[in-house]
């Protein structure tokens, strides 16, 4: 999830126009993980719930979202495992959870190596109930 503008936004989860307008670049310039899942996210059909690219929530753009869920996906190439990267993680997933979402982190390698059972498992976990999301 890409950090948008610290201030200019209300507390009712409205992000600012800075934010909206990187949400929107970063559509554009989206890492190979992230368009390898799109590609799969996007075609999820039925029974499937829907799920929205570089989405922006309050001052933070979520990789992929899905609303019915109220889940946040996010996908961590390897500078997310930095100590200082690991802080802001955790205040962005602390954020995220006071706000009522749920924060499923998922490493980037494991979308290269099987994109098709990453894009199940996060079928699963937006389906699920919100305590099984845990």
């Amino acid at each position: 999830m890409t950090e948008g503008a610290q201030g200019g936004y209300n507390q009712a989860m409205r992000s600012s126009s800075h934010t909206h307008r990187r949400a929107k670049a970063l559509r554009a310039d989206m890492s190979l993980p992230e368009a390898l899942l799109w590609s799969r996210l996007k075609l999820t059909r039925g029974e499937a719930p829907r799920f929205r690219r570089q989405h922006p929530i309050g001052p933070y753009i979520a990789d992929f979202f899905c609303a019915s869920a109220k889940l946040v996906i996010e996908v961590d190439g390897a500078h997310h495992t930095d100590a200082t990267r690991i802080e802001r993680d955790e205040r962005r997933d602390a954020y995220l959870r006071s706000q009522g979402y749920e924060v499923l982190r998922i490493p980037a390698g494991d979308v290269l190596r099987d994109v098709d059972d990453v894009v199940q498992g996060i079928v699963q976990a937006a389906l699920a109930p919100p305590p099984s999301r845990r």
